[in-house]
């Protein structure tokens, strides 16, 4: 996000075909996007599943990693956010972008898992840090062979790697944000 004077709603896409294009968001106090330098990194990480794949962007909030994903070639980025205003301003910013491939879920993030088995290739999982939860919500069935998921979290959560079967790549971690593959 870009916290200059004067352009603190606003997110900026970092790569892609919309590299540089800079989207309006909502002004909800529990809104915090992905910043620009953990974005640059995860997806640097992530160059070779990419493009082409099926994207699962739970607690959407901004869509930053999830628009980010589609700017960079994912042929599909589902969108799951249950504020209605948060989701209205992820829908617009999709429109704006003339994303056809994104599609937003209004949803509880933890109630939609529970009742969609597609499977994605990427997952990202940003849960809002003041909503206690104190592990990634199951994610088992919904990633394909070979997938990564991307937890942006407090602290480590060592159940994530038991239920989903993934480790946490030691290379693939920056600041609160660590690949799971």
């Amino acid at each position: 996000m870009v916290a200059r004077a004067g352009l603190s709603n606003q997110l900026r896409i970092i790569g892609g075909r919309w590299r540089g294009r800079r989207l309006r968001l909502c002004g909800a106090p529990e809104l915090r996007p992905t910043p620009d330098r953990v974005r640059e990194t995860v997806f640097n990480w992530l160059q070779a599943p990419l493009p082409g794949g099926r994207c699962l962007d739970l607690f959407a909030g901004s869509g930053a990693l999830g628009l980010e994903a589609l700017s960079r070639g994912a042929a599909e980025v589902v969108f799951v956010e249950r504020n209605a205003a948060i989701a209205r301003r992820l829908q617009d910013n999709l429109a704006l972008l003339e994303a056809v491939s994104g599609r937003l879920e209004r949803a509880d993030a933890l109630i939609w898992l529970r009742r969609k088995p597609e499977p994605f290739d990427i997952v990202f999982l940003d849960p809002p840090f003041g909503r206690n939860l104190l592990e990634p919500p199951p994610t088992r069935g919904r990633s394909t062979r070979g997938s990564a998921t991307i937890l942006r979290s407090r602290g480590q959560c060592k159940s994530a790697q038991a239920e989903s079967g993934q480790k946490v790549d030691p290379k693939k971690q920056y600041r609160k944000a660590r690949v799971y593959a």
